[in-house]
């Protein structure tokens, strides 16, 4: 790996964490593309970069899940009922995820990451303002059900699953952004251990993986985002106290459009260089 790989690494972790504590998500929307590039650019093929991103960015969101709901939970924002149960029922679904990625083709996985992406942000953006002010839904079968989904994909798209538990924890149950936020920092803990796990076992054996590999793991990489997103993790959660609610549902909704653009190629076609 080059020097002008590692300070990229570097900077995309601090960026990373920043936007995972100040927006309750892992950050993978931000590391994936730059890793997916990255690994391209060392010669390796579609279907090991894209999942090799992946297994990375699981690892790197664990610490700094701990890191930034931590943070948040300090402030007493963290629901940590409704993350426990969300995180318990989302493990196994992620594990599987991460076993079904493995198995399939790494252009169909970039294109579900973006399409995926872009749904929650027009969701997101179409939601109407009364919609966020009902009284949250206190129940541990439905937190249950929709965890099932969201570990799934968690582990199918190599993402920590705030993209889409922020939309289900503020949309669907009905959570304050700031609790769903906070919250589903804390369900990421769970997930990106569980999906990490599938990564790992599921790349062991796999063909054409990079020197310091442990499955879809890349550890030089892991390594240089982890030590430069958990400081920022902290400095993003404490942020997020500053900001008012419509705000930081803003600043997710185009992070959201970003993401999928980018993973999707549009960019590229448009011929803008972002």
């Amino acid at each position: 790996m080059t020097l002008i790989y590692c300070i990229l690494l570097l900077v995309t972790g601090l960026v990373a964490g920043f936007a995972g504590g100040l927006l309750g998500v892992g950050g993978g929307f931000i590391m994936t593309p730059v890793q997916y590039f990255i690994f391209a650019d060392m010669g390796l093929s579609t279907d090991v970069a894209i999942k090799l991103a992946f297994g990375t960015n699981l690892l790197v969101i664990l610490p700094m899940a701990v890191s930034a709901a931590w943070r948040h939970s300090r402030k007493g924002i963290v629901q940590w009922r409704t993350a426990i149960v969300m995180g318990v029922s989302a493990s196994a679904s992620a594990f599987l995820g991460a076993g079904i990625a493995s198995r399939l083709p790494g252009d169909w996985l970039k294109i579900a990451f973006g399409v995926i992406s872009i749904l929650s942000g027009i969701r997101m953006l179409m939601v109407k303002k009364e919609e966020t002010t009902s009284p949250p839904r206190e129940s541990c079968w439905l937190w249950a059900a929709w965890a099932v989904p969201i570990g799934l994909l968690t582990g199918i798209l190599g993402i920590g699953g705030g993209v889409l538990a922020v939309p289900v924890l503020s949309l669907v149950l009905k959570f304050e952004i700031h609790r769903a936020m906070a919250t589903s920092l804390a369900i990421m803990m769970f997930t990106s251990f569980s999906a990490v796990i599938g990564y790992t076992i599921n790349g062991i054996d796999a063909v054409g993986l990079p020197e310091y590999s442990l499955g879809y793991v890349y550890l030089p990489s892991w390594v240089l985002l982890m030590v430069s997103s958990i400081v920022m993790a902290q400095v993003g959660a404490i942020a997020a106290h500053h900001l008012p609610s419509r705000k930081l549902g803003y600043i997710f909704i185009v992070l959201l459009f970003y993401m999928g653009m980018r993973m999707l190629g549009i960019f590229e076609w448009l011929g803008l260089p972002l």
